[in-house]
């Protein structure tokens, strides 16, 4: 039997479309792509690009939590940026978020995100 939940937090931005947050599944939660948005205003944040990335880092950490587990949960994380050249950056601040063993990952190039956004991530957990 299948057990599935919609997660949802005001700790996160809402939903700007027709998704979920989240969606958990028995023990596995499938996490919507995260922006920098700030969950407050639901505006991008202000600042420079380790702004951004650490803001999506928190927005996830908040759906994490909203769905029983934590980032360390993550198995699997996919990366979106508008430009490369930030991929050094996001793993210096990745780090700071995760320890090892870290979850399988892609970065991906992209030619734009919502709302202008240079990052967006999402991801799969299971706690």
């Amino acid at each position: 039997m299948t057990n599935k939940a919609v997660i949802q937090t005001e700790k996160a931005p809402a939903a700007i479309g027709t998704y979920s947050q989240a969606v958990k599944v028995n023990n596995t939660v499938y996490l919507s792509g995260q922006i920098p948005l700030d969950p407050a205003t639901m505006q991008l944040v202000d600042g420079d690009m380790r702004a951004q990335v650490t803001r999506v880092f928190d927005n996830l950490a908040a759906v994490c939590e909203a769905s029983g587990g934590s980032l360390k949960d993550i198995v699997k994380l996919n990366i979106f940026l508008t430009d490369l050249a930030h991929f050094a950056l996001v793993n210096e601040v990745m780090a700071t978020y995760f320890t090892q063993p870290y979850p399988a990952r892609a970065a991906i190039g992209v030619a734009s995100l919502p709302r202008g956004a240079q990052v967006e991530m999402d991801g799969v957990m299971v706690i």
